[in-house]
């Protein structure tokens, strides 16, 4: 383990990686995000299937949170380390579930690529929808949706199920006709741009990702040339609101804590007729997150879940219908990609 900042190179970053089991993951996520300004990332235990066409998940193991920090501030790096382990030890001692020791190593951004290429399979999610590292070859079937992507420093390779509930529920959006070229879409969060891609390759208009992070604002604007969305993807660094709303369609792959805190906003980017997908939600959050949504006037219309993780549609109540907090949504059952 690597205590120090390990060098003060440009171009070189700290990880810092927790295993953590999955109720803990969000908890540990935060903690992290804290002191992370290159971002976290959530690597679940998987395994290959289908000829390695598609992945499951293996929700009974550890997952592993990573977090980066820039090298070239020794003495940043070993406060956010003291810090952030502090703030794990204190997690620790509630008890909740398993939580491993942190660990830190030095990443090079040169091999940062390299690293990726080793857990970062073909993919298929849903129906249609294959995501295809640019360094893997993939023979495109009649009908299949194929997203080129290399998600360098920032999240968002399809792997984890919240982002495979995300790419689901924009298929889903497609299939009803909701994802056409006079529909214009927010990303917030955009991490890798895979989700706003993913509705422009669909038939999207404008398309508007947004996130704090500068790196992930890079990663989305090579992404979206990559599959020849240039021009209709504009990827900005910053939070809400975008001022470029309202949208027809808006979609949040976060976490619980930072949907509470964002639903009216996220609310009021919506025309009065459009939807919203919410993701990254831990099941034992889902109430304190659909709460927050009915404060913010928005209504469930249909709920998924892989694993621990659930996804929300909302939308504006109909007129003259109230939302009810305990109503049953539309698409209440389970789903598996």
């Amino acid at each position: 383990m690597i205590e120090a900042g390990g060098t003060s190179a440009e171009g070189t970053w700290i990880e810092l990686a927790v295993s953590a089991d999955l109720e803990a993951v969000e908890a540990v996520s935060e903690i992290l995000a804290r002191s992370a300004p290159g971002g976290v990332s959530v690597e679940p235990a998987f395994e290959l299937v289908a000829d390695g066409l598609a992945v499951t998940t293996d929700t009974s193991a550890p997952a592993i949170v990573r977090a980066y920090l820039p090298g070239i501030d020794r003495g940043r790096v070993r406060k956010a380390i003291a810090e952030t382990r502090r703030a794990l030890g204190h997690l620790q001692a509630f008890d909740l579930r398993p939580i491993g020791d942190l660990q830190s190593r030095v990443v090079h951004e040169s091999d940062w690529a390299h690293a990726w290429k080793r857990h970062f399979p073909v993919l298929r999610v849903g129906r249609r929808i294959v995501i295809r590292p640019t360094w893997r070859r993939y023979r495109a079937q009649p009908g299949e949706v194929v997203i080129r992507l290399d998600p360098g420093m920032a999240f968002g390779t399809g792997l984890h199920p919240t982002t495979q509930l995300c790419l689901a529920g924009i298929e889903r959006w497609a299939d009803a006709g909701l994802v056409r070229p006079d529909a214009a879409l927010l990303d917030v969060g955009c991490g890798s741009g895979i989700l706003s891609i993913a509705a422009g390759l669909f038939g999207a208009g404008a398309l508007v990702a947004l996130d704090p992070d500068p790196v992930a604002i890079e990663s989305t604007t090579t992404n979206a040339g990559r599959n020849q969305l240039a021009g209709r993807l504009s990827a900005r660094q910053g939070s809400l609101p975008s001022g470029a709303g309202p949208f027809d369609l808006v979609v949040a792959n976060l976490i619980a804590s930072l949907l509470v805190d964002l639903a009216a906003d996220l609310g009021s980017e919506l025309k009065p007729h459009g939807r919203l997908l919410a993701s990254g939600i831990f099941v034992d959050r889902e109430g304190e997150v659909c709460e927050a949504f009915g404060a913010a006037g928005l209504e469930i219309s249909a709920r998924w879940a892989e694993g621990d993780w659930v996804a929300l549609e909302l939308r504006q109540p109909t007129i003259g219908r109230m939302p009810h907090q305990n109503s049953t949504p539309e698409g209440r059952q389970p789903h598996g990609d």
